[in-house]
Parts: structure tokens; C-alpha cells; sequence
């Protein structure tokens, strides 16, 4: 543990969560930065997601039934994490499912109205009875730089997302992180910051964590 930032184990933080579009590099930070705290890590569940691959080749038939999947499998890390004792970084929170993901879905015809109103009575429930995070790190990546990640890390599924489905996700991005105020936010530039390859840029987003956490415990 980093005993330079916090001292004591009732000043941990509790819930980190790493937001970002698909291809940002959300996994990536999460692991790094669970590795330099010694953080337990939460990552999002694409190997064992029985709806992705589907999702992928037939956007409108699953798309109602990947997004459930996913809140119930946020919903549930966030239960775990509130839970435990150890303080923990989340690959991906449960915001963006609801104010990203699905709406995005549903304005571009691949969720119907009914599907929508359904999956979102069933989000706010879940945001009734759980707390915020302590600390939001928001990944902010232009499409070249999303592209050449998703194209690195080779997942045969993602081959058939389109670049406009890709930006009208970090559109809503950059909209939903305007207004979000449930915690405070680091944002992280991909675009500026190679911290996937480059020791000393991953040690300037380590400096930003730690003004963060000092201002926040």
C-alpha cells in the first residue's frame, strides 16, 4: 500500500470507478493502478458475458438482454464492494450502463421504447439503495486513439462495431461527464497520456490520484 497518501484504514477510499468508451484503456488503469495500491480489482465481465458476442452480430435482437446482464452484474460488484472492508477499483461503473450505453441503444432504433423504460425503472431502484463512489477516473480518447486499441487487443467480436457507433458513444460521453456530480472526477487525456506503454505517464495519472485522495480523506 502507498502509505504516503493514506495512513490509517478508516481514510481509505472505498469504491474507486474507472469510466471510459469502449477501447479507452479502462481495463489497462484499472489493473495498473490495483497493482500500485494494492486495490482490489472489479473488471468488467466481457470473457464470461454469454450476450456479447451475440450482441455484436445482431445489435437490436440482444441488446435488451446484454445491458441487463450488465447492470445485474455491476449492481452486484457494487453490493460486494459496499460490503467489504478493502478498498476497490471498478473497470467501468454503472452510470455509464444506464446514461450511456442503453439510451444510445434505444435513440438508435436497437432498443425499444418498452425494453428502455423497463431497464431503467429497474436501474434507479438499484441506485435507491446503493452510495456514490469516492472517486471517478474518466478516461477521455478520441476515435483514432479508441480504434487502435480495440484493433491491438484483437477481440474478434468488437471487428464489427462501426465508427459510428463508436462515436455516438463518446458524444454521450462527453455530455454525461459534463453533468455527473455524484463524486468527484479525474479526467484522464488517452489521447496525451500513453499509460499502457510509458512508465512516466502512468506516474503522472499516480500524481493525479494522490491530490485527489489527499483532498478527499
Amino acid at each position: 500500500m502507498n502509505t504516503t497518501i493514506l495512513t490509517t484504514n478508516q481514510l481509505l477510499p472505498k469504491h474507486i470507478g474507472i469510466a471510459g468508451n469502449i477501447g479507452s484503456g479502462k481495463t489497462s488503469l484499472t489493473e495498473a493502478l490495483g497493482k500500485h495500491y494494492d486495490w482490489q480489482v472489479e473488471y468488467e465481465d466481457t470473457s464470461t458475458n454469454p450476450y456479447l458476442n451475440d450482441f455484436y452480430y445482431d445489435m437490436q435482437r440482444w441488446s435488451f438482454n446484454l445491458q441487463i446482464y450488465f447492470l445485474n452484474s455491476r449492481f452486484q460488484q457494487i453490493v460486494k464492494i459496499q460490503q467489504g472492508s478493502q478498498t476497490v477499483i471498478q473497470d467501468r461503473t454503472i452510470y455509464e450502463d444506464a446514461f450511456i450505453f442503453a439510451p444510445n441503444l434505444h435513440d438508435m432504433g436497437l432498443m425499444t421504447e418498452r425494453d428502455y423504460k423497463n431497464y431503467f425503472s429497474l436501474f434507479n431502484i438499484m441506485m435507491s439503495t446503493i452510495r456514490k463512489p469516492d472517486l471517478l477516473i474518466y478516461i477521455k480518447a478520441s476515435i483514432p486513439t479508441l480504434v487502435a486499441h480495440i484493433h491491438n487487443r484483437g477481440r474478434e467480436y468488437e471487428g464489427n462495431m462501426s465508427l459510428d457507433y463508436l462515436k455516438k458513444l463518446n458524444q454521450r460521453y462527453d455530455q454525461w461527464i459534463e453533468k455527473y456530480n455524484h463524486s468527484p472526477v479525474l479526467v484522464v487525456n488517452a489521447d496525451e497520456l500513453d499509460f499502457i506503454n510509458k512508465k512516466e505517464d502512468f506516474g503522472i495519472i499516480v500524481e493525479q490520484v494522490n491530490s485527489h485522495l489527499n483532498g478527499l480523506f
